[in-house]
């Protein structure tokens, strides 16, 4: 849970404790540095930024969130369970932005992978089916509708009543 600065600080931090450990010749001390130094370059590539944009997020502080997510260079090298974050979060920002593409595709991607709960889940795939459904294609909002009412038992009722009214939307826009 380091921002990008903060890694890059505690990184020197070590690389100065290994190298003065092996002036010492203390190579046990080198050895946990160089392992320390290896946890943090995984972290920053497989966890990024992601739990300290999340808090953001849940606090509807879009603008910190999105600088916390920008520092992820690539996002494609994130695991799985914060790839669906990012992508979940990154959706949510376009959103807010009222760029519905961005929106869409991000969502769509945060879909593919494992989030936080079924209702995380299913509520991308209610959003791409209602870009969807606004941008006239009601083919691909019926996909991911069945696809989101395919959770059955697991939906709020108010996921359910969202689904309801989008798909008696899609009914009436397809006449």
């Amino acid at each position: 849970m380091f921002t990008n600065r903060a890694r890059q600080l505690v990184i020197a931090v070590f690389i100065l404790v290994l190298l003065f450990s092996i002036y010492e010749r203390a190579f046990e001390i080198s050895g946990i540095a160089l392992l320390a130094i290896g946890v943090l370059l995984w972290g920053y590539f497989k966890e990024g930024t992601v739990i300290l944009a999340a808090k953001d997020f849940h606090d509807k502080n879009y603008e910190q969130t999105e600088n916390l997510l920008r520092q992820i260079d690539r996002p494609n090298l994130l695991a799985k369970k914060r790839r669906g974050y990012y992508e979940y979060m990154m959706g949510g920002i376009a959103l807010q932005k009222q760029d519905f593409e961005a929106a869409e595709w991000h969502y769509e991607i945060a879909a593919q992978y494992p989030l936080r709960s079924v209702n995380d889940h299913v509520a991308a795939l209610v959003h791409v089916a209602n870009i969807s459904l606004r941008n006239h294609r009601f083919d691909k909002a019926e996909a991911y509708l069945g696809l989101a009412k395919k959770q059955g038992s697991n939906l709020t009722a108010k996921m359910r009543e969202v689904i309801s009214k989008l798909e008696t939307e899609i009914q009436q826009r397809k006449k």
